[in-house]
């Protein structure tokens, strides 16, 4: 079979590689099952089974929907929630006592609403879900605005009566809001911002890592439109500079409305409002130095500790802080420039085009020194695409982009550092910090007495910050090695504590990640701060005044799946941790105001959203809010995941995964098994968090069971759990997943282990390649989509991450191509042509070992 597609990106894939495995287990598995698939698989009625669950699912959920609003006397809170498809409640909190009593529903905003304003009646957009109710600090009345009108409503009374502007109490547009970072997705969405204020609001999209990017200005009374992604976060901010509102791009055509007489307001399709979340919590904006971190860095000479001086970031400039010199590169050279006498003095360090300083210079405080980086350039490798089928030619078109693979020489530089007056360079000693991956986090002491850096070896096994002199000399600050791999992509975290001298750093040294808290002038651990076998799971914020740490856990609840994501904070001592949230669920949260209560929401994949208000400081918990009713999706027939786990290779350690089943599932019949596959180290993939539109249940209506488990060798879990990748990335966790399967069968007698299929993309489609390369007892049809088959094929920064550097022969041995000869079972090739993620060579690179190893497949181009 072949087809040509072009294709620029992998993401587009899933739908065509559910298609295609369909058809192909439906050959796979041979005559016995298609003779069963006529009356089980394929049929008009599964596939309006699958559309309507599809369509429907979340409709089906009530009471999930929450939107909390804090007043500003802190000691009261209101919310909203849909109890079913028509309507919406509005409940008050009193946070003292943790009562909570019903306000109104939206239908009776709406009979009174219309009794007050008889022409309401005929508004087509008089909705009581849409009112738009106001903070204020009466806990007695509550203003809303609702069909262009004002209204206030007396509690006590149990009255609605109209109001005037006066009426109304003062409300700032104005807030501050909890910052969040935005999550990955492949899903594209519009987000429309409408600016009704009488000022330009900025709009800043924070990226995945908490860094704020800025997309420009709204102009008063004036809109923009943004193609942005599902579940990636935008900040408005004010033109002073405050912060006005957090939104989170949920769904596509959502639009914001910023107005000064109604606050921030979401506009929500009617046909899209259960899917829309809108955060109005409040947080203290973070400082420079809270910002997290997330990018790459024999112990050196001791050196002489320099004297307990305050450091400072140090940012690369031209010009010295004294204003009297300024660093240039001349025909690669570094030359020094005096503008008041126009005299250059040219540094003696050799240097030439392929060997070059990069203009990054770094001054010291006194304008003594400078600390210069030389670059050697990465080298070039090219790969290239051809695009068979363009839409503007009749010719194919060659494209070529440079992509590094592992074992190619990379960019690296390297600090030195001049002293300014003698016009010289000054001799360091480098074996601390020889072959960088990337150095990082420059810093000058205030009394300019050291430079420092954190270093990142290639090979990601050492990672240092490292001092340097003026005297020469250097010592190593922080000193971390690891026996396989410091994942300096997921979970490495630095924070510097420039005013006290401190840096708090993570690290898996006692087999969990962990943070603890440096002394910088000693280079000693002052102590570890957090302990115990669960991990830090992310770093959110660090509190230098109050010298606290916020941050996320997994396994910190020891009676809950270790994959569950807690919320936490702990001071800098480590000796009053206090854990926020509890319920038996993966966790979300927002902040009131004022930071003393927080609502957490937690779900899984067999329990829908339950809401909770919980004290910060305790993590007390205050009053359950809501628990979603699924029963009118359970009614409908769909049928819960369950949630499933078993012992790995080892015969201890439990291995966690998910079983879909059909919602029609017969348990007199035997049913296939599809197992969805990714097991990239970076993280880990099986679903925590209810969620009724999965794709993996789209597949069960067709006459399948589908798991998704995560074997040793993912993230999230021990050290000794990750480690099991390492230079082995061809184990993909299979004897930790052919046991879960087995353990699975023997639970639910409906799963065929005679009938196994598996498919992915990317890692994941290496990962199902080598299913029925090497395990094909166990799996008997494999879709492997655009997948990265041989690791010294794809791009450098993942596998020398996983598979380690230099380039050993493990690489080979654990190549898709060195095993396409053990190919056993059906495997069928998915590859794009312009594919710039993965190489596709990669891909036909199998293709040729399957051929000439005289192996029967299936290819889609």
């Amino acid at each position: 079979m072949c087809k040509s597609v072009n294709v620029e990106q992998t993401c587009w894939v899933k739908p065509l590689v559910m298609a295609c495995f369909i058809a192909t287990v439906a050959v796979g598995f041979g005559p016995a099952w298609t003779t069963n698939l006529a009356a089980a698989q394929g049929t008009a009625a599964d596939y309006q089974r699958m559309e309507r669950f599809n369509r429907l699912g979340s409709e089906l959920v009530d009471r999930t929907r929450l939107l909390p609003n804090w007043l500003t006397s802190h000691e009261s809170m209101w919310y909203e929630v849909d109890f079913d498809e028509n309507g919406s409640e509005y409940f008050w909190v009193d946070l003292k006592s943790g009562q909570k009593t019903l306000l109104f529903s939206s239908a009776q905003l709406v009979q009174w609403a219309t009794g007050l304003v008889p022409e309401l009646a005929n508004s087509d957009s008089l909705d009581g879900r849409m009112a738009k109710l106001l903070l204020g600090d009466s806990s007695q009345q509550v203003f809303l605005v609702m069909g262009g009108h004002r209204f206030v409503f007396d509690r006590q009374e149990q009255t609605l009566a109209l109001a005037t502007a006066d009426d109304f109490p003062s409300i700032s547009i104005e807030q501050k809001v909890e910052l969040k970072t935005s999550r990955a997705s492949d899903q594209r969405v519009s987000l429309k911002f409408q600016n009704q204020l009488d000022m330009s609001v900025e709009l800043i999209w924070i990226d995945t890592q908490g860094r704020p990017r800025s997309y420009g200005v709204v102009e008063s009374g004036q809109s923009n439109d943004i193609s942005t992604f599902r579940n990636h976060v935008w900040l408005v901010r004010s033109q002073t500079g405050l912060n006005l509102a957090l939104v989170e791009a949920e769904f596509d055509g959502q639009e914001v409305q910023l107005a000064a007489n109604t606050g921030i307001e979401i506009v929500v399709p009617r046909s899209l409002r259960r899917h829309a979340e809108f955060y109005r919590q409040g947080n203290p904006e973070p400082t420079a130095s809270a910002a997290l971190s997330n990018t790459s860095g024999a112990a050196g000479t001791p050196g002489t500790p320099p004297t307990n001086a305050a450091v400072q970031i140090a940012r690369s400039q031209r010009r010295s802080p004294n204003g009297e010199w300024e660093a240039i590169v001349q025909e690669h050279r570094l030359v020094l420039r005096h503008p008041a006498t126009d005299r250059n003095v040219a540094i003696e360090i050799p240097a030439d085009s392929e060997n070059y300083f990069n203009e990054q210079f770094f001054w010291s405080p006194d304008s003594k020194f400078l600390v210069a980086m030389k670059e050697q350039p990465a080298q070039s490798h090219e790969v290239h695409l051809i695009e068979s089928a363009p839409r503007d030619q009749l010719q194919p078109k060659l494209h070529r982009t440079d992509y590094l693979k592992p074992g190619d020489r990379i960019r690296q530089i390297q600090p030195w550092m001049i002293d300014v007056e003698r016009g010289v360079p000054i001799t360091i000693d480098r074996r601390s910090f020889l072959n960088p991956w990337g150095l990082h986090d420059f810093r000058w002491a205030t009394d300019s007495s050291e430079f420092s850096f954190r270093f990142n070896q290639r090979g990601h096994q050492l990672m240092r910050v490292i001092g340097l002199r003026p005297d020469g000399s250097n010592r190593t600050i922080v000193n971390e090695e690891s026996d396989t791999f410091i994942d300096y992509t997921g979970k490495f975290f630095v924070d510097y504590i420039d005013s006290t001298g401190e840096i708090i750093w993570a690290s898996q040294r006692d087999g969990w990640n962990h943070l603890y808290l440096y002394d910088r002038q000693s280079g000693q651990v002052k102590n570890q701060i957090t302990n115990g076998p669960w991990v830090v799971r992310e770093v959110q914020r660090v509190d230098q005044q109050q010298r606290r740490i916020w941050f996320t856990a997994g396994g910190i609840h020891p009676d809950q799946d270790p994959y569950h994501v807690h919320y936490c904070h702990v001071d800098f001592e480590g000796l009053d941790l206090v854990v926020m949230t509890g319920g038996d669920g993966n966790q979300e949260i927002s902040y009131s105001p004022d930071q003393k209560y927080l609502v957490a929401t937690y779900s899984r994949v067999d329990l829908p959203p339950c809401s909770e208000i919980r004290e910060v400081a305790t993590g007390r918990l205050v009053c359950e809010l809501e628990r979603g009713d699924w029963s009118r999706l359970l009614a409908s027939g769909w049928q819960i995941p369950q949630r499933f786990s078993a012992k790995g290779r080892d015969g201890a350690t439990d291995i966690y995964g998910v079983i879909y089943r059909p919602s029609n599932l017969d348990p007199q019949r035997k049913y296939p098994v599809i197992e969805y596959i990714y097991a990239g180290p970076q993280g880990a993939f099986v679903p925590k968090s209810f969620d009724t539109t999965r794709w993996e249940k789209s597949l069960c209506e067709l006459g399948f069971i589908v798991v998704q488990i995560d074997g040793m060798g993912t993230n999230h879990r021990s050290k000794a759990f990750h480690d099991v990748c390492w230079k082995n990335l061809g184990d993909g966790g299979f004897p930790d997943r052919i046991l879960w399967l087995q353990a699975a069968a023997q639970m639910e007698p409906a799963m065929d282990l005679t009938r196994v299929g598996i498919f992915g993309g990317s890692a994941g489609g290496q990962n199902a390649a080598g299913a029925v390369l090497g395990f094909g007892d166990h799996y008997h049809v494999a879709v492997a989509d655009c997948g990265c088959h041989d690791n010294r094929m794809d791009k450098i920064w993942w596998n020398e991450q996983w598979m380690g550097w230099p380039i050993g022969e493990h690489y080979a041995e654990q190549s898709n191509v060195t095993m396409a000869k053990n190919l056993r079972g059906k495997l069928f090739l998915i590859v794009g042509e312009l594919d710039r993620n993965v190489d596709p060579a990669s891909t036909m690179q199998v293709v040729d070992a399957l051929v000439r190893a005289d192996k029967d497949f299936d290819l889609l181009v």
